[in-house]
């Protein structure tokens, strides 16, 4: 197994064990830092240690020629699970900041963007990512960890913005993978 793909592996391994962390009855008492519980505490440090993950695999696989069909396939979908968690534990510890409907948006687009990248494959073509996708990425990190760590003692607004960016984001991105390719989703009707 490749070095990109061991940082794959590690990250699909982290996300059952910040699950855990949050059930864990003991560690569900403040730590005085950030107005925290130690669950959340663990639970956001292996978030970031797990994204991390995403950056260095990335990067280990396009530098040392590390590109494989199990990195291609178990990549993705490490990100996509991660992100969703991370919205999920948000959405019942801040159900009023985090709703549903915004986890909604981002399962949906997930879920549709992979559909609609599946039916390229079989038509011989790979869609790249969008500036839009990209724009979504970035906010959606930037808030999650915003978000995970109670802002940092910043201003909530700060966090809010950036949340609604990523879900604006979101939105759009999705929109444009479908307009783009509406072609070949479209064809068999």
């Amino acid at each position: 197994m490749t070095t990109a793909n061991k940082l794959t592996f590690l990250r699909v391994m982290m996300i059952p064990v910040m699950i855990v962390f949050i059930y864990i009855k003991p560690l569900q008492k403040p730590i005085g830092f950030l107005n925290l519980d130690l669950n959340q505490f663990i639970f956001a440090i292996l978030f970031v240690l797990a994204s991390f993950t995403d950056l260095l695999d990335g990067y280990v696989a396009r530098k040392y020629n590390q590109i494989t069909t199990f990195g291609k396939f178990l990549d993705p979908i490490a990100d996509k699970v991660l992100v969703m968690v991370a919205f999920l534990f948000l959405m019942m510890i801040t159900p009023d900041r985090v709703p549903l409907w915004a986890v909604m948006i981002v399962i949906i687009r997930e879920f549709a963007v992979t559909g609609i990248r599946l039916i390229a494959v079989e038509h011989g073509k790979v869609i790249a990512a969008s500036p839009y996708g990209k724009i979504k990425t970035a906010s959606t990190m930037i808030a999650l960890i915003l978000m995970l760590f109670n802002d940092f003692g910043l201003p909530m607004i700060i966090g809010n913005i950036i949340f609604w960016i990523a879900i604006t984001f979101t939105l759009i991105s999705g929109i444009d993978y479908f307009i783009k390719n509406r072609k070949i989703i479209l064809e068999s009707i």
